[in-house]
């Protein structure tokens, strides 16, 4: 029942767990009620992206998506180059203040402009809080790599702390770790980008509501062919069927308004005006 969803309200689902072996050590694979399978060994459900994701290392709001299996080589080399090009700004920047000042003081750029010196120090420092941050992302993930863990993993001590597990993902090497995960060969993705996506909401709500479109239909009479009079008039001439054809419904005796109600053997009275009736 829990796999299928019809766990009664207000009671929480015992958490069904499958044992996987990997390398001589037992991994715990955890179900996912929200995507109704078994997470793959170290994969995790992200509730921003609302789907699991195998070797799941974090969400970046940064790229504005997960980083996992696929892509977490190129998540790697992105933080990696942007380091680089921080550091080579930040020191050529700083090269090149202290240049001016030197060009300044012997004099050899008489009556130069000082505001191009006052922006780049202003980018010296810009680039000097961005290093931090950068630069660390980039030496926590290296550090990552050539331990073959994840984010998630080290921030669940999935491998350390109280577990003292050792990480069965791990070859005991770093070059063999980094090519692994930098390196490896990487799978073919689930995701059928070309597939044909199936309008389910328009039929099911036309199947959920039949009475309401029949109501709206009118009804016409059948021609020789099989074919209604209206929609083959329509067809020619593009025109709507008249709201005539629909035959208006007889009210009986007690139906009618009280004013308009005739007792037997009485004759309906004229509604003309005194006036007119005398010319």
């Amino acid at each position: 029942e829990a796999t299928n969803g019809t766990v009664p309200q207000g009671q929480r689902p015992p958490p069904r767990i499958k044992n996987f072996q990997i390398n001589n050590q037992i991994v715990k694979l955890k179900y996912c009620y929200t995507c109704k399978i078994f997470r793959p060994p170290r994969a995790s459900h992200c509730s921003i992206c609302d789907n699991c994701v195998e070797r799941f290392d974090h969400h970046c709001p940064w790229v504005g998506n997960c980083v996992g299996k696929r892509n977490y080589r190129y998540f790697y080399l992105f933080i990696l180059s942007l380091s680089l090009l921080t550091i080579y700004i930040f020191t050529f920047n700083i090269v090149y203040v202290a240049l001016s000042d030197d060009t300044a003081g012997l004099g050899l750029i008489p009556g130069r402009s000082q505001s191009l010196t006052v922006l780049t120090v202003l980018e010296v420092l810009i680039c000097f809080f961005t290093l931090w941050s950068v630069v660390g992302l980039t030496g926590f993930h290296t550090f990552l790599v050539a331990l073959n863990q994840t984010t998630n993993e080290d921030i669940k001590g999935s491998w350390t702390g109280k577990n003292r597990v050792q990480n069965p993902y791990s070859h005991g090497n770093i070059v063999k770790n980094c090519c692994e995960v930098l390196c490896g060969p990487l799978p073919p993705s689930v995701l059928d980008r070309r597939g044909i996506l199936q309008q389910e909401e328009s039929t099911s709500q036309e199947e959920s509501c039949p009475r309401a479109s029949s109501a709206q239909e009118p009804t016409v009479a059948q021609g020789p062919g099989g074919q209604s009079e209206e929609s083959s008039a329509q067809q020619k001439d593009g025109s709507l069927p008249h709201r005539s054809a629909v035959p208006a419904p007889s009210l009986s005796n007690a139906e009618m308004p009280e004013e308009k109600q005739l007792t037997s053997g009485e004759l309906p009275v004229p509604t003309q005006d005194s006036g007119q009736a005398e010319h």
